[in-house]
């Protein structure tokens, strides 16, 4: 057994399975900014172009690349977190203007965060954020790394 990481690497995203990728693909660029870099009716392809080392693919769940006993969409437990520059700007746009589904309402957390959460198709939930001084029972809890 050896510790050596793996070779360099060279991409690392999540791909989301998902029963509906075309209001997946939808939702992610009509709301999110993406853009689409590759699309076939069983995968798509999203990358920001002011931000090209994040990526997101949306993969159908039903596939025969997933192997068998995995083709499941999913059905909640992931929350993709967005650090943006104003949340408040994008609580706006997104909830109130775009009336997208909010699960958690805007507000300040302790630990250094303005943000909301929304769900997304297929029950992925979407944090929005903005890093906020955190209280001093927190701050000291941060390691510097």
């Amino acid at each position: 057994m050896t510790n050596e990481p793996m070779t360099k690497l060279g991409a690392f995203y999540p791909v989301l399975a998902t029963r509906d990728v075309a209001a997946s693909r939808d939702f992610y660029t009509r709301h999110l900014g993406f853009e689409v870099t590759f699309e076939a009716d069983w995968y798509v392809s999203l990358r920001r172009s002011d931000a090209p080392q994040y990526e997101l693919a949306l993969l159908d769940h039903t596939h025969p690349t997933l192997p068998e006993g995995h083709r499941a969409a999913l059905g909640g437990g992931l929350l993709l977190n967005f650090e943006v520059d104003d949340v408040d700007a994008e609580h706006q746009r997104l909830v109130v203007e775009a009336e997208l589904p909010e699960v958690l309402p805007l507000r300040t957390e302790e630990f250094g965060q303005r943000h909301f959460i929304l769900a997304a198709p297929d029950g992925v939930l979407i944090d929005v954020i903005t890093v906020v001084p955190p209280s001093e029972e927190y701050a000291a809890q941060y390691t510097g790394a």
